[in-house]
């Protein structure tokens, strides 16, 4: 949870550094924006708030690692939640109400992670998690999205090594194995995810990976 806290953080603190002109540069997500991330970081924060006071009755159904399920396909954003983010981030108009929601509802989202018992058993998504296991699932969002939020702003403070560390392993897990040593964690998750192909040489790195790469997660 003390990883949840640090990669959520550093990620918000890098969309309030951001310059006016950097939310209308593409992200690393395909088809958004800059401004349609932030924006969709403002509906993630939303959906921490409502998950950790949605208590749930029974066993946990899912964890960390589970709680991801992998695409057939990357997504077209042609999704109506995908279209409305769109249409919401060119709404705000000004870059400054977009941060300072983010600020605002992010801040809220971060001090209920603080106040979480992480044995609790939340309700999402129609599954049962503890709380401790949503709010992991959460740093390999966070750590995802902030490469794709720095992608074409190279001036931008990366990921902590921790989240990206983190973020690594639980890729691994998804896809059921280890991922060549070779390869950077950053470079793990952008072409385990399918955020960038890899070259030549990290395709034959990846032997029977390069089969089941790229997972899309959702």
């Amino acid at each position: 949870m003390d990883l949840f806290a640090r990669s959520w953080t550093a990620l918000r603190a890098v969309v309030a550094n951001l310059a006016d002109e950097d939310f209308t540069q593409p992200s690393g997500c395909a088809g958004w924006l800059v401004r349609d991330l932030v924006c969709h970081l403002i509906i993630d924060a939303q959906d921490v708030l409502i998950t950790l006071v949605t208590p749930a009755e029974g066993p946990p159904t899912r964890n960390a690692v589970t709680y991801w399920e992998v695409a057939a396909t990357p997504p077209t954003r042609d999704d109506p939640l995908d279209a409305l983010t769109v249409r919401l981030a060119a709404a705000y108009q000004e870059p400054r109400l977009l941060t300072f929601h983010l600020d605002d509802v992010g801040s809220a989202a971060g001090r209920a992670a603080e106040l979480a018992d992480p044995r609790q058993r939340v309700g999402t998504r129609g599954q049962v998690l503890t709380a401790g296991d949503y709010l992991d699932a959460y740093v390999l969002e966070w750590t995802l999205h902030h490469l794709d939020l720095i992608a074409h702003l190279p001036a931008a403070a990366p990921p902590h090594p921790e989240s990206l560390a983190w973020s690594r392993a639980m890729l691994e897990q998804i896809a059921g194995t280890a991922f060549p040593a070779s390869l950077s964690d950053k470079d793990t998750l952008l072409i385990g995810t399918g955020r960038r192909a890899p070259t030549a040489a990290e395709n034959a790195e990846l032997g029977k990976l390069a089969a089941v790469v790229p997972l899309v997660l959702g």
